[in-house]
């Protein structure tokens, strides 16, 4: 089976919005998006890994919450994804958002210009990469070792991966509210059809899946 580069449970709004500007410390998302109101449909459910307690939700929202590590080996993020720092890396005890326990469990590519030693936290490390997209896909799929890459965002990293077609797989996640401005990822999803068969799967908790793979 050939190696896929695959885009999961990536949230946009009704209008395509993924994130807002002016990310910082206390507003990892930006300016004006409030992540729980983009992931409660994958909070709610029962495969949810940070659940503290029993019950949660079952049917599709569960099962794509718990295919979102199948067969992946390795993740490719940009660096607003990893922390907020911008420019030349004043601060290397920053670690990213998630602690002593990252929730990746694979090898993960952080596209940078600027240089970075590895890091590594629990089971995952963090490798701190400069170059195009195809270079760095390459080195994902090599860690990989046969199984899958996951592209993990943001909204810029997926457009940049887009627009060079290297994606094979996608699902989006549209959340039934308008956030008017931000980073987006379409303008439609009909933007993608050139390139990618798209079913369009309502949920009974409001979200609507967008499910594309390549023609």
């Amino acid at each position: 089976m050939p190696q896929l580069l695959k885009v999961q449970n990536f949230n946009v709004s009704s209008d395509g919005v993924g994130a807002g500007e002016n990310q910082s410390l206390e507003r990892p998302f930006g300016d004006g998006v409030e992540p729980e109101r983009l992931f409660k449909w994958a909070g709610a459910t029962a495969s949810w890994p940070n659940r503290t307690e029993p019950g949660g939700t079952r049917g599709l929202d569960d099962y794509l919450t718990r295919d979102f590590s199948h067969n992946i080996g390795a993740e490719i993020m940009g660096r607003n994804k990893f922390g907020p720092q911008r420019g030349p890396w004043a601060d290397h005890e920053w670690q990213g958002w998630w602690g002593d326990e990252p929730p990746f469990h694979t090898p993960v590519f952080v596209m940078t210009h600027h240089h970075r030693p590895s890091i590594t936290l629990s089971d995952t490390t963090f490798h701190f990469v400069d170059g195009d997209p195809a270079a760095v896909l390459a080195q994902a799929k090599e860690a990989a070792q046969g199984k899958d890459v996951r592209l993990g965002g943001g909204v810029s990293t997926v457009r940049q991966f887009l627009d060079a077609d290297l994606v094979d797989t996608l699902h989006i996640a549209v959340s039934p509210i308008k956030l008017g401005t931000g980073l987006r990822l379409w303008d439609t999803p009909d933007d993608l059809l050139d390139r990618f068969h798209l079913d369009v799967v309502p949920s009974p908790s409001g979200v609507t899946h967008h499910l594309f793979w390549r023609k």
